[in-house]
């Protein structure tokens, strides 16, 4: 048994929703089909979760929404009217859409989400019901009836432990059940998203619930790639990855498959293979949890931009007990994540995400700091990308620090930071955003022909 995703470039036109009919025809183990919203058609189109996001800013801006629900409404007609669908289908999703107008604004904290939401949701019912028109037996399910109970954390929403056991009850459907991506139900009945990639994340939820064999996710790429084929030419296609390598490299920028995506599916052992819906007998890239061998020693090179790093030098700071607790609670009276803090015995760097701080944000802090650690030397440093070099093989392999480090010195690119976590499953190294470019490729061409 299957659960097949498919997102929004898969879903944008009735041309691509041919080729997922085709798709799920040619499998009958694919038995649970989760949809994003519509994606764009071309470069210069606008995405149906875009434009929900207008028609938010439009309601509660108090102007005329008619253009925009028109213009979301014409996606699923011109796509449900290729394929025939019952009319009156078409007339619940239209009307659909206008009682989103008729939503609270005012003390409403899940107003985002469910307009958003309501992108996927209309989508999984045309979906179902171009599946009937096409003589397969499916069905629209909703995440409510399905059982996809979430966290009340609007725009952030977490799964809840006792969602699996409702999810398992539909394992043994004769149907195909159709399932919107993106969103949970609260146990108030209210909707709440989740975070960025949330399709994925339902896919493994559904996966990880109804304990499949194989959880597919179609995108418009053969699979994953070792590197950016945007600045690498034709690089190296990932046949197989283990799940801790997809993260570090989901973590630094690979966008094909969101991290938290994998967590679901990571705990329940469940192999994920990323598709092409526009060339679906491709292989694709398996992410398993162990991989059978590690014959390379790299398998990826990926890099993120938009970090800020805070240096504290202190003499003597490792004779202070406590002293990185102190930080950490500044940081956490802020409301500020870190993502890595390589320390010595003198100083400590903390790296975070730039998009946390607002200059006057910044100038609290860097006061803050000031005061209650009087550091010898605070310095604040933006514009930093991080690049990492992931592969499980490292650990069999000596040198691969080593080998990374002179070929970004060959390139006169400065490290701001090198840190390597115990797994010895990724290198990370902090560089400027200019080099971004200039260290992906002479990573790549060290480790790959």
């Amino acid at each position: 048994m299957k659960v097949a995703k498919f997102g929004g470039s898969s879903l944008a036109s009735s041309g691509q929703v041919k080729k997922v009919v085709d798709i799920i025809k040619a499998d009958p183990e694919r038995r649970f089909v989760v949809v994003s919203a519509p994606g764009k058609r071309h470069s210069d189109d606008i995405k149906v979760t875009d434009l929900l996001i207008s028609l938010y800013e439009q309601l509660v801006a108090e102007k005329d929404p008619h253009r925009l629900i028109d213009a979301i409404y014409h996606r699923y007609e011109e796509i449900g009217t290729a394929f025939q669908v019952d009319r009156a289908l078409l007339e619940k999703i239209h009307q659909a859409i206008q009682g989103l107008t008729s939503l609270p604004i005012k003390d409403n904290p899940h107003l985002y989400d469910t307009i958003l939401a309501s992108g996927e949701n209309n989508n999984a019912k045309l979906i179902a019901g171009i599946l009937k028109a096409q003589g397969l037996s499916a069905r629209y399910i909703s995440p409510q009836e399905l059982g996809i109970l979430v966290t009340d954390e609007p725009q952030n929403a977490r799964i809840l432990n006792q969602a699996y056991p409702k999810i398992r009850k539909w394992r043994k459907n004769p149907e195909i059940l159709v399932i919107p991506g993106f969103f949970g139900i609260t146990e108030e009945g209210n909707i709440c998203t989740f975070s960025r990639g949330g399709s994925d994340i339902t896919g493994a939820i559904v996966a990880a619930g109804v304990n499949a064999d194989l959880y597919e996710n179609f995108t418009d790429v053969d699979g994953i790639y070792s590197a950016h084929p945007g600045i690498i030419h034709e690089p190296e296609l990932v046949e197989e990855l283990s799940y801790r390598e997809m993260r570090e490299l989901a973590y630094a920028g690979f966008s094909v498959f969101h991290d938290e995506a994998l967590i679901p599916s990571f705990k329940a052992k469940i192999p994920v293979v990323i598709k092409n819906t526009n060339n679906p007998n491709h292989p694709g890239t398996r992410i398993v949890h162990e991989k059978q061998k590690n014959d390379k020693p790299v398998v990826g090179i990926a890099c993120d931009r938009g970090f800020t790093m805070i240096y504290i030098s202190k003499y003597l700071m490792n004779r202070e007990v406590g002293f990185t607790l102190r930080v950490l609670q500044i940081l956490k009276d802020f409301n500020i994540n870190y993502e890595h803090m390589p320390s010595g015995i003198d100083d400590i760097s903390i790296i975070i995400r730039s998009n946390q701080l607002t200059e006057e944000k910044e100038e609290e802090l860097l006061r803050k700091i000031a005061y209650e650690i009087d550091p010898d030397e605070l310095r604040i440093k933006h514009g930093l990308a991080m690049v990492v070099v992931v592969g499980e093989g490292m650990r069999e392999r000596v040198g691969i620090t080593a080998e990374s480090a002179a070929a970004l010195a060959r390139k006169k690119i400065n490290l701001a930071m090198i840190n390597q976590g115990s797994s010895e499953v990724s290198i990370m190294f902090s560089i400027p955003e200019k080099d971004e470019k200039a260290a992906i490729r002479t990573l790549y061409y060290t480790f790959f022909d």
